[in-house]
């Protein structure tokens, strides 16, 4: 049974619909420094699974909870167990709804972290460092040289 519908943006969810949230260890290059912080995240399924499977991930924990306990209309919550120290990640209530739905089509991942628990055996690696801000900048050198019979017609 489902609470009352608490989210006008996402009508199709309640407070109690189950989602995961991670920690992961994320970068962010300022003045030519990087720097590490740690996000806050939801997790889909499809991505709870791979992670399962021993994908190298920056994830340090999963919390399995519901809406309700991380979002408050739209303001986020800080779940127990996580730093103070730690951020939300950028559209982070959008992307919470997004997950939570994963979890409704597919509801046999729900047991894979059982509600109320944490799971940290994830094989964890910042070797290959994600950088939020990080900007893709294209040269003339990116272009890919052709054949010059590439485009004739022989």
């Amino acid at each position: 049974m489902t609470t009352a519908i608490s989210y006008p943006n996402a009508p199709d969810l309640a407070t109690d619909d189950y989602i995961v949230i991670g920690l992961a260890t994320c970068f962010v290059k300022e003045d030519g420094e990087v720097y590490q912080i740690e996000v806050i995240e939801p997790i889909p399924s499809a991505a709870l699974e791979a992670l399962l499977k021993g994908i190298p991930t920056s994830y340090k924990l999963a919390h399995a909870t519901t809406l309700g306990s991380i979002l408050d209309g739209d303001s986020q919550l800080l779940p127990d167990g996580f730093p103070e120290s730690a951020q939300f990640g950028e559209e982070f209530v959008p992307r919470a709804f997004a997950a939570a739905r994963t979890y409704k089509r597919r509801e046999s991942a729900k047991s894979l972290i059982p509600l109320g628990t944490n799971y940290s055996e994830f094989k964890y690696s910042i070797e290959r460092k994600r950088v939020l801000n990080a900007a893709r900048v294209v040269t003339k050198e990116d272009n890919v040289k052709q054949h010059s019979h590439t485009h004739k017609v022989l």
